[in-house]
């Protein structure tokens, strides 16, 4: 049976999840959940995840929430994209949990899907600052380096690169950030790679 993962194609959370079994081969079906509509909160979606977010992965009898509990699980399956060095790997994707997508995503979310009249421009300063701090050291770690961890591309490279392809602005500037740009570049270039809005179903333009 063909594992289903519950997602949209806006959710850079669910990029990581979907990435990662793309590039790793692992056979999924994305199930597009309206997330704009209410889709997370309807009471069958709750029944598979009862957090309400986006991804959720149901293969068989395992279902797991949670972008990076999928990355790990799917790895583990496949045998595929494990850091040699596992701590320093895990290191980083708990580090773009809190300091690259949990920043970027509730920036680009303020931004580009509140109206213009109730997006709040305080905290919108105020987090832009944060993530163009975490930007910074995401470009520094990747001077003179070409993956995350060690010499191949793992976990840590889907997980960190989440919101980094989407077109929306949220103050992500690849000139600005160079080596950055270089490393996405990388990623791209990988076989099976797709960017999220033709890997997972959903985009603004449906919503337009």
């Amino acid at each position: 049976m063909t594992a289903k993962l519950y997602c949209f194609g806006e959710s850079g959370n669910a990029y990581k999840a979907a990435l990662t079994m793309a590039l790793s081969g692992y056979p999924f079906e994305p199930v597009y959940v309206d997330f704009f509509n209410g889709g997370a909160r309807t009471p069958e979606y709750l029944a598979i995840n009862p957090m309400g977010e986006v991804p959720a992965l149901v293969d068989g009898d395992k279902t797991l929430t949670q972008s990076c509990a999928i990355q790990l699980y799917v790895a583990r399956k496949t045998g595929k994209f494990l850091a040699a060095d596992e701590d320093e790997m895990m290191r980083w994707m708990f580090w773009d949990a809190q300091k690259g997508s949990g920043q970027q995503g509730g920036l680009r979310f303020l931004k580009n899907f509140l109206p213009e009249d109730k997006r709040p421009n305080e905290a919108i300063a105020w987090l832009s600052g944060r993530v163009d701090t975490a930007l910074k050291t995401l470009n520094t770690h990747l001077d003179h380096r070409d993956w995350m961890v060690g010499d191949a591309p793992s976990l840590a490279d889907f997980a960190c690169c989440g919101y980094l392809f989407y077109p929306e602005p949220f103050g992500f500037d690849r000139t600005q950030y160079p080596h950055i740009s270089a490393w996405l570049d990388r990623i791209s270039a990988l076989p099976g790679w797709q960017h999220p809005y033709d890997l997972m179903p959903g985009n603004p333009s449906d919503r337009a």
